[in-house]
């Protein structure tokens, strides 16, 4: 169960953003400051909440995470929960109390990600026997790039834990029955036996290993470890099957090979339409970095990357994962105006971005493929896959004809055959 500590808004805000695109039922708890926690502090709401959190959800884990409002009057937040777990000490419903330090004016939607999901790790795994879990820790991917992920750690024969783990939770079937929480997630006794696994998987290019659960299992555990960019297209994703085979100690599996030969196929049959056209990529830095090499891959040009996170190496990620001789430009904590006016002067033939570039390709006029997160202008947004051979074919395809629908709706006499 997620747990902000701070005012009431910031919980349902981000409720209702995730909901508009996961269109999941999804509970946010809230301490609900008032004007008085933010006078006298929030221990006594952070107390009251958590307990009615307890009672009313009886969650194996919550996840704590505090607001600017919180971070800012300085409350002691690792007090008020080494309080609680003395109150709650011997109880049969006490949950795992997980604590990771958010403020929004510090870092971004990304950053906060990766901290949270080292802050699990490192609060809950410990020294394990080992076993045959691979650790999988992407970065922001939907629930159905998630499903493919394990897929694929499955067909080398391991046993995928992968953190967080929302590909049932953010995209589940109907229910006759309401859940409180859904089904589904990482076990919580996997999460612990991670000190013992097999090894562990880092995807995504642009944090720090300070910032990593991966890295952190690595150097306290000794647990085995790639780190590696999304795999998106076929260089990266090559790499991630690489990976997964000196993991398992067993040769890519036949199915998987057929998925590769067939993005290759669609590769030569789609390039005439691709080659040359010029792009421009916005979003989160690591699904951005994949996708501007993938694009290169295919035979677009990229001219912009762009993103909201301050990495400090855009620029050195995407000369490193670039094919070609071509500089793009790297937009490195830049906001959707500095996109815009960087794209109207570049005036590239296509976007690549979440929903969020909508009105900027609107008055632009240029063709926008939705990618990654947050999709709330269309539906479907959390089964788009992006990942491995069979999500790089599906994006492959949307991209192709995205450009062949706006050649199309561009022509003077129109076409039904091509």
């Amino acid at each position: 169960m997620p747990y902000l500590h701070g005012s009431q808004g910031c919980a349902t805000y981000i409720r209702r953003y995730m909901i508009s695109h996961f269109r999941e039922p999804l509970d946010i708890a809230s301490s609900s400051f008032s004007e008085e926690s933010a006078v006298f502090g929030g221990e006594r709401n952070f107390s009251r909440g958590l307990d009615a959190v307890i009672r009313q959800y009886r969650p194996q884990m919550v996840g704590i995470a505090t607001t600017c409002l919180s971070e800012t009057i300085g409350d002691d937040v690792r007090s008020f929960i080494r309080r609680a777990r003395a109150t709650n000490d011997g109880s049969s419903a006490a949950p795992e109390l997980v604590h990771v330090s958010t403020p929004s004016y510090s870092g971004s939607h990304s950053e906060g990600y990766h901290r949270t999901v080292r802050a699990i790790v490192e609060q809950l795994a410990g020294d394990s026997p080992a076993n045959d879990a691979l650790a999988v820790f992407p970065s922001p991917v939907s629930p159905a790039d998630l499903r493919i992920l394990k897929s694929a750690v499955r067909a080398h024969g391991l046993r995928p834990v992968v953190v967080p783990d929302f590909s049932d939770r953010l995209d589940g079937p109907s229910w006759e029955t309401y859940h409180q929480l859904p089904p589904g997630g990482a076990a919580l006794a996997d999460i612990r036996a991670l000190g013992g696994a097999s090894g562990v998987v880092d995807l995504g290019s642009s944090m720090s290993d300070g910032a990593l659960a991966g890295a952190w299992l690595e150097a306290t555990h000794g647990v085995a470890r790639h780190h590696l960019a999304l795999p998106i297209g076929l260089q990266r994703t090559d790499a991630w099957h690489s990976a997964l085979r000196d993991l398992s100690g067993k040769e890519t599996p036949d199915a998987v090979v057929a998925q590769r030969g067939r993005l290759v196929d669609a590769y030569v049959d789609g390039h005439k339409y691709v080659s040359g056209v010029t792009a421009a990529v916005f979003g989160e830095p690591d699904l951005a970095v994949s996708i501007a090499g993938f694009l290169e891959e295919i035979g677009l040009r990229v001219v912009l990357c762009a993103t909201g996170t301050k990495t400090g190496h855009l620029k050195t990620l995407l000369d490193a994962g670039s094919e070609s001789n071509a500089s793009i430009e790297a937009l490195d904590g830049a906001d959707f105006r500095d996109i815009e006016a960087r794209v109207a002067e570049l005036r590239p033939q296509i976007l690549l971005g979440n929903s969020k570039g909508y009105t900027m390709a609107r008055r632009l006029d240029i063709p926008l493929v939705r990618v990654g997160f947050p999709i709330h202008d269309r539906f479907g947004g959390h089964r788009l896959r992006h990942l491995d051979y069979t999500g790089t074919q599906q994006l492959f395809d949307r991209i192709v004809n995205t450009i062949i629908e706006h050649r199309q709706n561009a022509s003077a006499v129109g076409y039904t055959y091509m």
